[in-house]
């Protein structure tokens, strides 16, 4: 951070900034002189520790993200660190350990790509642990998507079955150790052989191999179909999740790694009769800090891996990172680590 004086004498704090100022490839990430986020009533300014590395932010920066995003843009959806400034009604304070993920972050506002960000101060989780910051920066968004998907997409109680399909992806891993701390039979697929013992690395009791078509699969271990089914993949695959799903069953719609988020064509009779089609894309909110506070326990306690692809260390290697995103040959999330 360095403190550059105006031409009217005035000092303006700036810091360095992974900025994308036109959609494009690697190349367009570059690290920027910015001034130092300035702090409004009712927003808390974080001081950036680590923030994990995401495939919406690739998708921001070749610019195929909505109408939403605007250049030139900061990147990251999320991100983990330390209160540096907050109102004091807020009941957050400096130096407290927070973790912080979407609401328009490194979307429709500067993101977590930078040393300090600023966030409204309901999206803001705080948390105690001695974790490391590279395992802490993995976690915020992978594990709210999941368990908002678990929770409020799918309400799914101990004892049920689900599906998750895409489940060697950061999210299908986060919602397996999720699931079977709620207390739930998993099902889930991957694409590669080599990587269904993987699956039950994290805890999936019946990992499938993906060829585009499981409903047979699914159906030979729970014949009237599965309570619940987490879609991941995209609505090139949807129609065969929904023949997996037990009548009054529910499926989530969530992502869509293969890219399409439409069907052609789409009538509601393509739905099984009975079945229930929902979606979720939550925010901060969706994942109580008591929660999160939970997971961070398990993790340090041993019962829960966390699906870290690697570790980079420095603005400058988050072109490396997000090459490994897009290169989709490591499970897990690239994390960024910033130093002091």
């Amino acid at each position: 951070m360095s403190q550059p004086t105006a031409a009217d004498g005035a000092t303006t704090a700036t810091m360095r900034a992974v900025v994308v100022t036109h959609p494009g490839d690697l190349d367009a990430l570059e690290i920027k002189d910015v001034p130092l986020p300035v702090r409004n009533p009712g927003w808390v300014r974080i001081k950036v520790k680590a923030f994990g590395v995401n495939e919406s932010e690739v998708t921001t920066r070749k610019g195929e993200s909505d109408a939403e995003v605007t250049y030139p843009r900061i990147p990251g959806i999320e991100g983990v660190g330390v209160i540096d400034e907050a109102d004091e009604n807020s009941g957050l304070r400096p130096g407290q350990q927070v973790a912080t993920m979407m609401g328009g972050m490194g979307r429709r506002y500067d993101g977590a790509y930078a040393p300090y960000v600023t966030v409204p101060a309901e999206q803001v989780i705080p948390f105690e642990t001695s974790l490391p910051w590279d395992v802490v920066g993995a976690l915020p968004e992978m594990f709210q998507t999941a368990y908002g998907s678990l929770t409020r997409g799918l309400d799914l109680k101990a004892g049920q079955t689900l599906l998750i399909r895409g489940g060697t992806s950061t999210v299908g891993l986060s919602a397996a150790t999720l699931a079977k701390d709620l207390g739930a039979t998993v099902l889930s697929t991957t694409r590669n052989p080599e990587r269904a013992e993987e699956l039950r690395a994290f805890g999936v009791d019946h990992p499938l191999v993906d060829d585009g078509r499981i409903e047979e699969q699914v159906r030979a271990l729970v014949p009237d179909g599965v309570d619940t089914a987490l879609e991941l993949v995209g609505c090139s695959v949807l129609p065969d999740t929904l023949r997996t799903v037990r009548r009054h069953g529910t499926v989530c719609f969530t992502g869509a790694l293969a890219g399409e988020w439409t069907i052609p064509h789409f009538t509601p009779f393509m739905i099984p009769g009975g079945v229930r089609l929902t979606s979720y894309g939550g925010e901060a909110r969706d994942l109580p800090a008591e929660v999160f506070q939970r997971q961070l326990d398990a993790i340090a306690a041993g019962h829960i891996k966390p699906p870290i692809a690697g570790v980079h260390h420095g603005l400058e290697q988050v072109r490396a990172a997000q090459a490994d995103v897009e290169s989709g040959t490591t499970p897990g999330k690239p994390v960024v680590v910033l130093g002091d």
